[in-house]
């Protein structure tokens, strides 16, 4: 089964969507202890916790994906969101949320180490 954390700019109620229909996702929002920690640290943690992270902070997360992969380390898998696919109106979070579904339900597309952009449904 494929576990997500999705960043601090998604709302938990992506996270209580996606667990309502059966995949193991938690929001960093709704975890006291993630809320405030640096990008490299939620990395770690997502890391550690075998969770894939879904995030919309491209420009952060890539140049930290380059630094695991110079250090041979390999995260849990990066889910890039773009607002260019995904406008951020009151469609965001149903969008966002079908369209993780949809991709967690494909098996095989969530891989260690991998990088990808959240396809639009």
């Amino acid at each position: 089964m494929t576990s997500l954390l999705l960043d601090e700019m998604f709302s938990g109620a992506i996270a209580d969507q996606l667990r309502a229909k059966g995949h193991d996702v938690i929001a960093v929002v709704a975890d006291p202890a993630l809320v405030g920690l640096s990008d490299d640290q939620i990395l770690a943690h997502a890391t550690e916790t075998g969770r894939a992270l879904v995030t919309a902070n491209i420009k952060d997360f890539m140049p930290l994906d380059a630094r695991y992969r110079a250090a041979n380390q390999t995260h849990a898998g990066l889910i890039l969101v773009s607002t260019k696919t995904f406008h951020q109106d009151r469609n965001f979070t149903p969008a966002i949320t079908s369209a993780l579904s949809a991709l967690i339900d494909k098996p095989g597309q969530i891989q260690r180490g991998r990088v990808l952009f959240l396809p639009h449904r």
